[in-house]
C-alpha cells in the first residue's frame, strides 16, 4: 500500500518531530517514527501502475493552489493500541482536494482503506500509534495536555509515501502550481 499525503512544511514538521521525540523519551513510544515526515494522509491505496498514479497526482498538484489548514486539540482512535493524533480541521479547500484525489485515483486503485472515503475521512497528524496501550493513554494525554495544538499548516504539496524496510519514505513530491496558472488580468480588465 502507498500513502497519498501532504507533507508538513519544515517549521511544523520540526515541531511535530520534537513532540514525537519527547513521547519517546517520556513513554518509550517510537513506532510513529516509521514515517519520519509528518503529514496529512488523504488515502492509502494499492495501485496497478505507480507511473500512472504519479501522473494523475502531478496533474492534481499542477491545478491546485496552496492553501492554509488549521489544527486544534487532540484526538484518539481507540483500540488495543490507541492512536493519538492532532485533528486537522476540515475546510472547503481540504475537502475539495480530498475529493479530487479520490476521483483521480479511483480508476488506478486495486484497493483502498475504508477510512479514505469522504464520509469517514478524518484528516490528522499522528503522534503515537501501534506501540500505545490503554494503560499508557491517560498519562500520555495528561502529558500532552500541557500544550496547545493550534497550528496553521501551509498545504502546498502532494506526496506519495512508500514502504522501504520498516520506514515509509517519500517516493515523489509534487508542489502545488495552481497559483502559476491563474490568468493575469489585462490592463483593459483592470480599468473596468
Amino acid at each position: 500500500m502507498l500513502a497519498i499525503t501532504s507533507l508538513l512544511n519544515a517549521q511544523n514538521a520540526d515541531r511535530i518531530n520534537r513532540l514525537i521525540k519527547s513521547l519517546e523519551s517520556e513513554f518509550g513510544l517510537d513506532d510513529v517514527q516509521a514515517t519520519p515526515d509528518p503529514h496529512i494522509t488523504y488515502q492509502l491505496a494499492g495501485v496497478r501502475k505507480l507511473s500512472a498514479l504519479k501522473q494523475v497526482l502531478r496533474d492534481v498538484a499542477r491545478h491546485t493552489q496552496p492553501f492554509v489548514a488549521h489544527t486544534t486539540g487532540l484526538g484518539v482512535f481507540p483500540g488495543p493500541n490507541p492512536v493519538i493524533y492532532i485533528p486537522v480541521l476540515r475546510s472547503d479547500a481540504l475537502n475539495h482536494l480530498h475529493k479530487r484525489i479520490l476521483r483521480a485515483t479511483a480508476p488506478l486503485c486495486l484497493r483502498t482503506d475504508k477510512f479514505s472515503g469522504p464520509d469517514c475521512w478524518l484528516p490528522h497528524i499522528s503522534l503515537a500509534l501501534h506501540d500505545t496501550t490503554p494503560e499508557l493513554l491517560g498519562p500520555v494525554m495528561q502529558y500532552l495536555n500541557q500544550q496547545t495544538f493550534n497550528l496553521k499548516l501551509a498545504v502546498n504539496n502532494l506526496a506519495i509515501l512508500r514502504e522501504e524496510g520498516e520506514l515509509f519514505v517519500p517516493e515523489k513530491i509534487f508542489s502545488f502550481e495552481g497559483h502559476k496558472h491563474e490568468p493575469v488580468p489585462s490592463l483593459f480588465e483592470a480599468a473596468k
